[in-house]
């Protein structure tokens, strides 16, 4: 069916004859249409924000809304009162001019019987000199600054007091919309706000709802079309409640219905290898190799495993567990099952670092059994190389370890049977699914992560994984002891350092900068490092150094200094976030603590404590910090609990990029969701997506038509990049 179109002419909108009925096509229509966009707006809004058509900008929310009821006096709006938009109710008493050309610049001064203020216009200088008249009185409405303590506003909106009093009473309340620095400079500070006013009223009678009668009612549900009409221009407080609610839902079920047909979709289909028996290597490693006795935890969830390798449907479980819980052994040992049947293993991290010990790790542990380990990385060497993949193609070798070097077109198994992904939130979706195409029929996963993830979230979020976790540490782990210094205790921390190597340990010290930014206050590596080496000099103290920059020779030196004991410090930054085993090591140093999201904080934590001996973790922070910096550093003081930190992460941070870690491929581009916030929608829009699909698995009939586009919306992809968002 043909797009429809729309264009101005003589100011009025005409509406072709070919518009469609339905709401979705008629939303697909290129934005630059909108009256007030046009072909370079809409590059600029597509280039700025991904707003590409007429439903995109409808479905750019507000993040937040403002009372356009209250008035100020400017002697309010001082600096200690922290107002982000004001409204004035002002008169003009002069105007000025500056600069020539393009820096010419504009201000009018305002006044009322408080005080005065400068309004400055740097853009549009001809369009608001016509507008603006000497002694007439108007609502200002911007966003306060001060200059040498007087209030000044750059381009604000001003309309006239007569005009303002006719206007009908409305809520009061005034969507701000997340934009751009560019956007801003471009639009104005209302600019996006009157777009959306001129796409709302082309759509505003053309929207069809997807949800069916029934389930709106059953749920509770206001219309679509109320909803979008009160998320844009709310008229209470409680409808604007009502259409969060119900743009929540739509997000969250497109999502879930994804997510459920794809598991209806994989339990139906039964191709998954069979491991009918535990052979040898198994057995030989069980009875004679174990490095500890499996906890209980550990003993669940290689039974759970087992189970998943003789139903004759393919594994897909998602393993948690906290950091130093021992999720490798178990991974080595469902490998193991896969071996013993005749089928080869991977296992895929995401650093050289990481990959490289779990090489190490396996060859020492399966020494003696007769599994052959090949290891395959970017950085091999040609013979390695080579010898990796005649190895695996031969079946020669049983399990292969790597990083992304395992996805590549020359990679091919002799029979895949059983993949392991570690740290699998550093995966994309395309990167990880290239390995279920290894084989003719799919092997068996199982991806790991030691970043938890609360349960309630895991199971509806990952609902089309099964998902295990490890909840004990191994006997002997002692609880590593975390503190906050600043840097008037560093004198303190220093001695404690040498107290601690003095007495064999060793040490790390963590930055979150390779190079100093001058946009950043904080400690960097290279002046860290040269002041550590000052202050521990050789030959008595050893100090290595390791960061992502460094050529991969000489990270791997720097690491196999401090793990055979030659180096006493290593300065780092979070490329040792995951995988670095160095039982000796007993002191975590994070600089800059405060740079770091809890999540972070809590794995580079778990690099240390992996011995027998007491363990500490440091954190060093400036002075003054914000809230929620100061919330996540007293949460690493007060608990090791990975699950219970990742709760307040998760509340802290919001979904952040959760999206990664969706093993089924599902967009996570969320608008106004976010399932940590919203786990009670979630966990409806869960129920709801399996009843549906239990009734009508392809959606097929006339009523789920819509459902079946909510779908499709949600169905693949990754979700858009908005770090560039205010």
């Amino acid at each position: 069916m043909r797009s429809a179109l729309f264009a101005r002419k003589d100011k009025l909108i005409i509406f072709a004859d070919t518009i469609p009925a339905c709401v979705e096509n008629f939303l697909d229509n290129d934005v630059k249409f909108v009256p007030g966009v046009g072909e370079a707006r809409a590059q600029l809004l597509d280039r700025e924000l991904g707003i590409r058509t007429v439903g995109d900008l409808i479905r750019h929310y507000p993040f937040r809304y403002i009372d356009r009821t209250r008035i100020y006096r400017i002697a309010e709006v001082t600096e200690a009162a922290g107002l982000s938009y004001v409204q004035l109710r002002a008169r003009i008493t002069g105007v000025s001019y500056a600069g020539e050309g393009r820096k010419r610049r504009f201000t009018a001064y305002a006044q009322d019987a408080s005080g005065s203020a400068e309004l400055v216009w740097f853009h549009g200088v001809k369009w608001i000199e016509k507008r603006v008249e000497t002694g007439r009185e108007y609502i200002v409405f911007g966003r306060p600054s001060f200059y040498r303590g007087e209030l000044r506003m750059a381009h604000p909106e001003l309309e006239t007091v007569e005009r303002a009093l006719s206007r009908r009473a409305e809520s009061g309340m005034q969507g701000i919309y997340p934009s751009t620095e560019k956007l801003g400079n471009v639009l104005g500070a209302k600019g996006l706000y009157q777009i959306v006013c001129n796409a709302w009223a082309l759509v505003r009678g053309r929207i069809a709802d997807p949800l069916p009668a029934a389930l709106r009612a059953r749920y509770g549900l206001v219309p679509l079309a109320e909803a979008f009409a009160d998320i844009h221009f709310p008229r209470s407080q409680e409808a604007l409640r009502r259409a969060q609610h119900r743009l929540k839902f739509d997000e969250l079920l497109g999502l879930q219905l994804n997510i459920q047909a794809r598991r209806t979709e994989r339990l139906a289909k039964s191709d998954g290898f069979l491991f009918s028996r535990v052979g040898p290597a198994f057995t030989a490693f069980y009875d004679e190799k174990l490095p500890f006795p499996l906890t209980g935890a550990q003993k669940r969830v290689v039974r759970e495993i087992r189970q998943d390798t003789v139903t004759g449907f393919q594994m897909n479980r998602l393993l948690q567990g906290d950091v130093g819980s021992g999720k490798t052994l178990v991974a080595l040992l469902s490998m193991l099952l896969a071996v013993d049947n005749g089928f080869q293993a991977c296992m895929m991290a995401p650093t050289e670092i990481l990959a490289r010990q779990h090489y190490a790790t396996l060859c020492r542990m399966l020494d003696g059994i007769g599994v052959r380990v090949g290891i395959l990385t970017g950085a091999s060497k040609a013979r390695e190389r080579r010898e990796a993949l005649e190895g695996i193609a031969s079946g020669e070798i049983h399990i292969l370890v790597g990083t992304h070097a395992l996805i590549e077109e020359r990679v091919q198994f002799a029979d895949l049977g059983f993949v392991v992904i570690d740290e699998q939130h550093r995966f994309g979706v395309e990167q990880r699914a290239r390995l279920w195409t290894k084989n003719a029929r799919p092997p068996h996963i199982l991806v790991m992560t030691a970043t938890p993830i609360p349960r309630t979230l895991a199971m509806t979020l990952y609902g089309d994984l099964d998902v295990s976790v490890i909840d004990e540490l191994p006997p002997g782990r002692r609880p590593i002891r975390t503190v906050r210094y600043t840097d008037s205790a560093r004198l303190r921390l220093f001695g404690f350092m040498r107290q601690q190597i003095e007495l064999g340990r060793q040490v790390y010290v963590v930055y979150p900068l390779i190079k100093e930014s001058e946009a950043m206050d904080y400690k960097d590596l290279t002046d860290g490092y040269e002041a550590i080496s000052r202050d521990f000099p050789l030959p008595r103290y050893v100090t290595a150094i390791c960061h992502g920059k460094m050529k991969p020779a000489d990270k791997e030196e720097s690491m196999r200094q401090f793990k055979e004991g030659e180096a006493h410090i290593l300065v780092a930054t979070s490329v040792i976030e995951v995988g670095v085993d160095v039982p000796n090591a007993t002191v975590m140093v994070i600089e800059s603590a405060e740079r770091f999201g809890l999540s972070q904080l809590h794995q580079l934590r778990g690099r240390v404590g992996r011995g027998g001996e007491q363990s500490y973790c440091i954190l060093m922070s400036g002075e003054k910090l914000s809230h929620e910096a100061r919330a996540r550093l007293d949460a690493m003081c007060e608990t090791s609990d990975g699950f219970r930190l990742a709760e307040l992460d998760l509340k802290l941070r919001g979904a952040g990029d959760i999206h990664g870690t969706l093993q089924s491929g599902v967009a996570l581009d969320l608008k106004i969701a976010n399932p940590t916030a919203d786990v009670e929608v979630l966990t409806r829009t869960r129920e709801a997506a399996i009843e549906l699909l239990d009734a009508d698995p392809a959606l097929a009939r006339p009523e789920h038509r819509g459902l079946a586009e909510l779908r499709r919306r949600y169905a693949g992809g990754e979700a858009r990049d908005f770090s560039k968002i205010s």
